[in-house]
């Protein structure tokens, strides 16, 4: 896993660009008597190092005492926030209408109510172009409190109008929380759970979901609204692997930014998130034409408009590595595939991206996948066992289908004596994790035996559990299993004799005609 930093005044020091930290120098440097503070002195001694060292401070900057370290590391602190909220005032809108409340409170303070309102006019007119209803409650706010205290207009009309815009908006907030509120909760559940396993927990999803939508039209709410309304229905639907509708309200979800163009820029991370789940849906479905489609669209953004700050740079790399190996899945070209692993675990080492837990664990479970389906299974193995050495309570779908197919390449490697071991062992995890079902039961008790089965009856066996395992992919809650693992092709490669990754492509040359 990466390694987290372990001091956050060394993290930011090490996010920052050549041209932050140049605006930095001279943005401290405006006031002569910073010239040689300590404060920028620590900068520069921090900026070359690459962990933190508290007695290295100390001995290389004799004058910063031991007592006074964290006081100058929050200053520090504080000046480079300050510092980049400057620079990148102008990237974000809603730091700029920010800056306009902030500037209008100052002028209140000075008691120039005029100038104030006037100032809060131009924020509002900006936030109700782009629509953010939380800002423009706080202006609304900050105006009702200014007209209270000096008539400035028809003090009857502008309170009523102030009056209905504050109720307005406060309606248009209290909607937006509720549709984000379903949205993080349903997502939180599938970080938890993944995929419905059984009856209990689809109707559980479906009754959480229903109890907590708003029912309304459509064409009466607002962008905010309507983009976490789509990804409520997003996580809904593909939680109970209904991948059809699953597509339809991430394609929604893409449209909505194509008739809110400027949006595109402004929630940039949200609409990649969009493109990035219909990407998935895509896959999912097995649709190529249209994956590539949607992939071309997604580089070709990047090139247009390449990311502008950190967060952005790590969501082009997830997005771009998740769906590059997808389409290698897709095509059965798993051995093109591997030159991307070097370039995914340079990113994860490096820790250039930030990445979470999570994005961690899918990219290895995606990279063993690839190097399984390329032959290589040893390699395989390495990353499935750094999945496996982790803690089971994050993800536990994945925990399973790891110990599963670290099973199945144990026995292509030959390896009798684990498989034996590491069957009882995956039992006992399955069952703990309440995740064992009749998919998996199958391919265990199948994987038990294949040692004591004669080469001469192989194909024979191969055969039997493909038919048995065809049947339960008609169950609903049965097919999650494939989409981990995709085990029928392995066992089609056997009794064909050659490789899983010509098992697919040949499948994929088929769908193609």
């Amino acid at each position: 896993m990466p390694k987290q930093p372990t001091d956050f005044l060394l993290a930011l020091i090490k996010s920052m660009s050549k041209p932050e930290k140049r605006h930095f120098k001279l943005f401290v440097q405006r006031n002569p008597s910073n010239s040689d503070s300590l404060f920028l002195r620590l900068f520069a001694h921090l900026e070359k190092q690459k962990v933190y060292d508290e007695k290295n401070i100390l001995k290389s900057i004799s004058e910063i005492k031991k007592i006074q370290l964290p006081n100058l590391k929050a200053h520090l602190y504080k000046q480079l926030l300050l510092s980049l909220r400057l620079m990148h005032r102008t990237d974000n809108v809603d730091i700029e209408i920010r800056e306009r409340i902030d500037y209008a409170r100052i002028l209140y303070n000075k008691g120039l109510y005029r100038q104030a309102l006037d100032m809060l006019d131009r924020a509002k007119e900006k936030c109700l172009e782009i629509g953010f209803p939380s800002l423009l409650m706080e202006i609304i706010d900050f105006e009702k409190l200014i007209e209270s205290q000096y008539i400035t207009r028809s003090i009857s009309s502008r309170a009523e109008i102030l009056s209905k815009q504050a109720i307005e908006t406060g309606e248009e907030i209290l909607r937006v929380q509720r549709y984000s509120n379903l949205s993080l909760q349903l997502y939180g559940l599938y970080l938890k759970v993944g995929y419905a396993r059984n009856e209990k927990d689809s109707m559980m999803i479906n009754e959480f979901f229903t109890s907590n939508l708003i029912r309304q039209d459509e064409s009466d709410i607002g962008f905010y609204e309507k983009v976490y309304l789509y990804q409520s229905y997003v996580w809904y639907y593909y939680m109970l692997l209904d991948f059809k509708m699953y597509y339809r309200y991430s394609q929604k979800w893409v449209n909505l930014y194509d008739a809110y163009e400027d949006m595109k820029e402004i929630e940039r991370p949200i609409y990649l998130k969009g493109k990035h789940n219909q990407l998935n849906a895509l896959f999912l479905l097995q649709r190529h034409d249209k994956f590539m489609e949607a992939l071309n669209e997604l580089m070709d953004s990047f090139k247009k408009s390449p990311p502008t700050n950190e967060n952005e740079k790590s969501l082009q790399f997830i997005y771009t590595y998740t769906h590059k190996i997808n389409q290698h899945y897709l095509e059965g070209s798993f051995q093109q595939g591997i030159p991307l692993v070097h370039e995914i675990v340079a990113g994860i080492k490096a820790d250039q991206f930030h990445l979470d837990y999570h994005r961690v664990l899918l990219f290895y479970y995606k990279i063993a996948c690839l190097y399984f389906g390329s032959g290589d299974n040893s390699r395989a193995i390495d990353y499935l066992n750094m999945i496996v050495n982790e803690s089971p309570d994050f993800r536990g779908d994945i925990q399973c289908y790891a110990r599963i197919l670290r099973l199945i390449a144990y026995y292509e490697l030959g390896d009798n004596y684990l498989i034996e071991y590491q069957v009882k062992s995956v039992y006992r995890f399955l069952t703990k994790m309440n995740d064992l079902h009749n998919v998996q039961r199958e391919i265990l008790a199948f994987i038990r035996r294949l040692p004591r089965i004669q080469t001469i009856e192989l194909k024979k066996e191969f055969k039997k559990l493909i038919e048995r395992l065809n049947k339960l992919k008609k169950d609903p809650f049965e097919i999650r299993s494939f989409l981990y693992l995709d085990i029928i092709s392995w066992l089609e490669s056997k009794v064909q004799g050659v490789s899983v990754q010509q098992v697919i492509r040949e499948k994929f040359n088929k769908s193609k005609k």
